[in-house]
């Protein structure tokens, strides 16, 4: 099957893997943070993010006098394959996507991991300890080189078809479109045959095939279900598979708005050929070169979380304190302008009050 959901399989893909202004230089990798900062791993789409937010709450710290706070700290999910995480921490794989920061969050203590950057809903097999603080929305849709052969907008049954080989040539689609095979790619690590695609999807790819109700592999009778391409970072455009005329891919749609629109690239982390397209008809970017409001309201929307323990949370220490500080409904995250105008122009929605910061573990209610 799809390893997409299993803990234990994540587990196993994760040890082989292995003020305040918007002008202000963010940090990439973070050089060594004390032991008692709060540093998290995880998910690609919102490294960016967090490694401006890094910059900008530590900045807003100094500049309220304060020297005593754990500072906020991050990991990009690619470098080094081992990252030594903060002062006297455990040596662990890097994470490369949220499945793995959650477990990276779940197999050490405070010592090495304070929060997991991640870009799914609980599930009922995480530790019902884990709390997931809600942050902000995204979306996820396909995208296509400019120039190339994929039409505007495609349907969720389309790409169903795409993905599962049923469709392979565009004129298929429409006959008014080029004569040309369809190359459908998804990133992550994975097997492709006959039978389907069978691995570890990166978070956007995850996220899209549950979407389009991609079946797990075996399961779809005597279809030839090997077309499928696949790269192993996801949102981004710079892979050469992905300039092929031909090919579509899974995005997040947050995520290239804070590429293109908002200017946050680096090396390797950038849209590149690629352009943004629709779904059933709605486009996933606005007039305004936002995220588009009624795309983010379909079912390839979802929301940004970051994982704590819940026994941090809710202490008394230091670090709850600060982890509440940050992350909290009436955190520097949910309520500081600036942090606010950083996450919009990193391409993500604003959640309501009272949204932002709330939290919910794995049995479903949220935590008061």
């Amino acid at each position: 099957m799809l390893r997409i959901a299993a803990r234990a399989a994540s587990a196993l893909a994760l040890a082989s893997a292995l003020a305040l202004t918007l002008t202000t230089p963010a940090l990439a990798d973070p050089p060594q943070p004390a032991a008692t900062d709060i540093v998290g791993v995880g998910a690609g789409m919102t490294a960016a993010l967090f490694n401006q937010y890094s910059t900008d709450y530590n900045a807003f710290l100094t500049a309220a006098g304060n020297t005593t706070s754990p500072r906020l700290y991050s990991w990009d999910p690619t470098g080094s394959s081992q990252i030594i995480t903060k002062t006297g921490a455990t040596q662990i794989p890097r994470p490369e996507r949220g499945a793995d920061g959650i477990i990276a969050l779940n197999m050490t203590t405070n010592s090495t991991v304070d929060f997991a950057r991640a870009a799914r809903y609980p599930r009922w097999d995480d530790p019902v300890t884990d709390l997931f603080v809600a942050m902000a929305k995204d979306s996820v849709s396909w995208a296509a080189p400019a120039g190339g052969n994929a039409p505007a907008d495609l349907t969720t049954r389309d790409l169903s078809d795409i993905y599962n080989c049923r469709v392979t040539n565009w004129k298929q689609i429409n006959s008014a479109l080029p004569d040309a095979t369809i190359v459908p790619v998804l990133a992550g690590h994975f097997v492709v045959n006959q039978y389907g695609v069978d691995g570890y999807a990166d978070d956007s790819s995850g996220f899209f095939l549950g979407a389009i109700k991609y079946p797990p592999a075996g399961s779809a009778g005597g279809e030839d279900r090997s077309c499928v391409r696949t790269v192993v970072r996801g949102d981004q455009g710079t892979d050469a598979l992905l300039h092929d005329p031909n090919a579509i891919v899974p995005y997040s749609v947050g995520r290239y708005v804070g590429q293109v629109y908002g200017g946050h690239t680096r090396p390797g982390d950038d849209a590149g050929v690629l352009t943004i397209r629709g779904i059933d008809g709605i486009a996933a970017v606005d007039a305004a070169h936002q995220m588009s409001s009624s795309f983010v309201n379909t079912t390839y929307g979802r929301l940004l979380y970051n994982v704590v323990r819940e026994g941090d949370w809710n202490s008394g220490t230091p670090r709850g304190t600060a982890l509440r500080a940050i992350f909290g409904p009436t955190g520097w995250i949910c309520k500081n302008a600036a942090a606010s105008a950083t996450l919009r122009s990193h391409g993500f929605r604003l959640l309501p009050v009272g949204a932002c910061g709330s939290s919910i573990h794995s049995s479903g209610f949220p935590i008061q």
